[in-house]
């Protein structure tokens, strides 16, 4: 396959509709050699979750059926791939290609898990769109690049996107998630002010390929979440541990993740017939991932060696299935039996084409032998030419670097060059304080040099054949052992080492229920914490007795980095890493909702209040009991009559569902839900004005506190004319005094329901403490008078 070309992405989408507006999806990731399938019928026009699904795994290749024949209900996912995807290769397949009897034969052959352990029976005859797509998907593959997958050598994930928390990709963008918003308005240093960019401190591509993908798709299960949050217990309660692992991991290889791929695709077979630069390359990237499996299996013992005395689940369980598995030793020793013991993965481009070269014993084959000698030859005509030139033209600083692109070159300090260059030098470039350039003797030796190192790479790959076929045979632990070291990678390099830079205690473990609240207190903001020292912390408390909060305060006061900062802390929970607050405990959440900002679409023809109901129709269609859902503002966008007539109703419906909800609006009058609505929650942000200046808290209090005519405040600060200031405090006042007389009304008519259900929201509370059972009579006692005495 492909050399490796950094965080670039190595998936190979497929999608296919049908009317019902089904759609399959087959994501073959050519890097770690695995397939993950799902089906799901769209509830959007918008066509949110295929765009959600396009943002997480960033195609470099989309797979769709022709339009010209497809019925007109058939050709959403194929005209969104042209809008979202605009840059992104992509290919249309006959669909005839799509054939799912083909696509399930497939799977069964190529997955490294039995069939049976797939649940693949099941499987097909329910989704059957995503096993076409996967047909047309693999042969793509394999015609495109000219390899066979080796049977039972991928890993294969059914419906793998919705077995964790969904996140739509408006969410992802709101809640600043991998990107931050505006980025190019702050430049190029604002990296870290995105949660992704925050917990990039893996070493390997593979682990931050895996973060990325844990921050998009959080987790769900809570014995895998607290698995890992047990992982980072010891992790953090041991620094032994902690620091052997980190040097441990340092012993692997950044690419082990992609040696994988080079075992699970078998090239075209290398003869002496077909010597072509293309089976050059591909012999070269052979050998290459061969010395790389070699290093990264002498780097096991020492992992070994650390994890022995581990005692968290994951650790154990990693220490079991990797450094106490044979096969590992097994193919080691078969390495050993035909690659230099001296052998070793390097980086620097010059040292890692000579091991390429002499990585087989001598003695293997004679042609490899002479082709040898005739690098070693070149490699040393062109430094004795270099130690020439340097005596020659009394260049005493010559250099000869060497990079894949051009071979070796000459660098020469540009003080050296005192009159004019010599004319012995050609391709003459400027390259900070150096001048790059070459001779026609050195090109001449770069070409000698390159087809020696091509024939060995050639006569090497025919060498290496046995072994490679060897290899493929025990495929299954090498996908195991990538699995491992990425999460490894994540775990202590990302969320230990991100929370040990931290202060002591400033990170806690949070605590997972199925039915209980959402309770954290002093919670901070994981990407402005690290921005400003003197962040003011801020908790939550929603549950089923009281599972709507609405904030309220006035312009900059903290409402939308309040209602961001629950959504991230949430998110950092259910990846399993531990959260910035004092305390936490939390509900699993299925789905984040977010409705923020506002923007117009421009190229959707959508104003500013049609993206807002879009995105809100969105919302109310696919929420679930267990979702959380963040409104900043709803209805702001139109007339402030129709803006709270939408927000009103909105808040009603999901006040009927379990859902959690936080609103955070400026329509004061929405408080008035609370007095409607038991389970509706006031929350505000507290301001102190002083001299007609409001001085920010950022302090998150119970109630609403009305601070008069904030807005016009900010309107004079901005320069407003103060005759026209004046005017609109008078029409406010007479507004807000008809109001507060009508939410009076309200609260001497629903004060006997409310005393009651705060009763009840104090029983719930108490049913999900763990509390011994004195304590509990004593808190139920102390209720019991309260509620007698009017106390609540």
């Amino acid at each position: 396959m492909e050399e490796d070309a950094g965080e670039r992405s190595s998936f190979v989408v497929g999608f296919i509709e049908n009317r019902a507006k089904e759609v399959g999806v087959a994501a073959f990731d050519l890097r770690s050699a695995s397939l993950h399938l799902s089906q799901y019928i769209e509830t959007s026009s918008s066509y949110q979750n295929t765009k959600t699904l396009l943002q997480f795994y960033e195609p470099m290749v989309i797979i769709v059926s022709p339009n010209k024949l497809a019925a007109d209900g058939m050709v959403g996912v194929s005209q969104l791939a042209d809008r979202v995807c605009s840059s992104t290769k992509k290919v249309i397949m006959a669909r005839g290609c799509f054939d799912d009897t083909r696509g399930a034969v497939l799977v069964k052959g190529l997955a490294a898990k039995e069939p049976s352990a797939l649940g693949l029976d099941s499987y097909y005859k329910q989704y059957y769109l995503c096993l076409a797509a996967a047909a047309a998907t693999i042969k793509w593959i394999e015609a495109e690049k000219g390899v066979i997958i080796t049977n039972h050598s991928l890993l294969v994930t059914f419906n793998g996107s919705f077995d964790h928390m969904n996140i739509d990709s408006t969410s992802v963008q709101n809640l600043e998630i991998i990107e931050p918003m505006h980025s190019s308005l702050l430049g190029t240093n604002n990296k870290k002010r995105s949660l992704f960019h925050l917990l990039k401190t893996t070493r390997t591509i593979g682990g931050t390929r895996l973060l990325r993908a844990n921050l998009l798709q959080p987790l769900k299960d809570i014995e895998t979440i607290n698995t890992r949050l047990d992982c980072l217990d010891e992790l953090m309660s041991n620094e032994q541990l902690f620091f052997g692992l980190s040097q441990a991991l340092h012993k692997f290889p950044k690419e082990t993740d992609r040696v994988l791929c080079h075992f699970c695709f078998k090239p075209k077979r290398v003869t002496n017939e077909v010597l072509t630069s293309d089976n050059g390359r591909r012999s070269q990237i052979m050998i290459s991932s061969i010395i790389l499996l070699k290093t990264a299996l002498d780097a096991l013992p020492l992992l070994s060696k650390v994890l022995k005395e581990a005692k968290s689940c994951l650790l154990g369980n990693v220490y079991k299935s990797i450094c106490e598995n044979e096969k590992y030793t097994a193919i080691r020793k078969r390495i050993g039996e035909v690659i230099e013991e001296d052998v070793l993965h390097t980086r620097v481009p010059f040292v890692a084409r000579t091991q390429q070269c002499f990585a087989v014993k001598a003695g293997a084959d004679g042609l490899l032998d002479m082709a040898r000698r005739s690098f070693c030859d070149t490699s040393e005509a062109i430094h004795s030419l270099a130690n020439k030139y340097r005596q020659d033209f009394k260049l005493p600083n010559l250099k000869i670097p060497f990079n894949n692109r051009q071979g070796f070159y000459f660098s020469i300090p540009q003080k050296d060059i005192q009159r004019k260059m010599p004319s012995k030098f050609i391709q003459v470039v400027k390259h900070g304080n150096n001048l790059h350039c070459s001779s026609l003797e050195l090109a001449s030796l770069n070409v000698r040099n390159k087809s020696a190192a091509k024939e060995c790479w050639l006569r090497t790959a025919l060498c290496l054949e046995a072994l490679m076929d060897a290899i493929r045979e025990d495929v299954s632990v090498l996908t195991v052992l990538s699995e491992v070291l990425c999460l490894l990678d994540m775990m202590v390099n990302s969320f230990a080492h991100t929370i040990s830079t931290k202060p002591v205690d400033r990170y806690t473990r949070a605590r997972f229920t199925c039915d209980g609240p959402l309770a954290i207190d002093s919670g901070r903001h994981p990407i402005l914490e690290s921005i400003h020292n003197d962040f003011i912390p801020n908790g939550i408390f929603l549950s089923e007795a009281s599972n709507m909060a609405i904030v309220m305060g006035p312009n900059m006061s903290g409402k939308s980095t309040y209602l961001q900062q629950v959504c991230l802390m949430v998110i950092l929970a259910q990846v399993g890493c531990y959260i910035p607050a004092r305390f936490a405990t939390l509900r699993v959440v299925d789905r984040i909702f977010t409705r923020m900002g506002t923007m117009d679409s421009l190229e959707s023809n959508s104003s500013t209040f049609m993206t807002e109901m879009k995105e809100t129709a969105f919302i109310m269609q696919n929420v679930s009991h267990r979702s959380l859902i963040v409104m900043d503002e709803l209805g702001r966008a139109t007339s402030s009559s129709d803006g709270f007539a939408i927000a009103w109703s909105c808040c009603e419906h999901l006040l009927a569902l379990k859902a959690y909800s936080i609103f955070a609006t400026h329509m004061e009058n929405l408080s008035a839900l609370s007095t409607m609505y038991p389970n509706v929650k006031i929350l505000h942000f507290d301001v102190v004005v002083r001299n007609n200046r409001m001085d920010f808290k950022f302090q998150l209090k119970d109630g609403s506190r009305h601070v008069p005519h904030y807005g016009l405040m900010l309107a004079g600060v901005a320069g407003l004319p103060s005759s026209v200031v004046e005017t609109a405090k008078r029409i406010t006042s007479r507004i807000t005094e008809k109001e507060m007389n009508r939410m009076e009304v309200n609260c001497r008519q629903y004060e006997d329901v409310q005393l009651i259900y705060r009763v009840a929201q104090r029983l719930m509370c108490l049913k999900y403490s763990d509390q011994d059972e004195d304590s509990l009579r004593e808190a139920l006692q102390n209720l019991k008078e309260s509620y007698i005495g009017g106390r609540l």
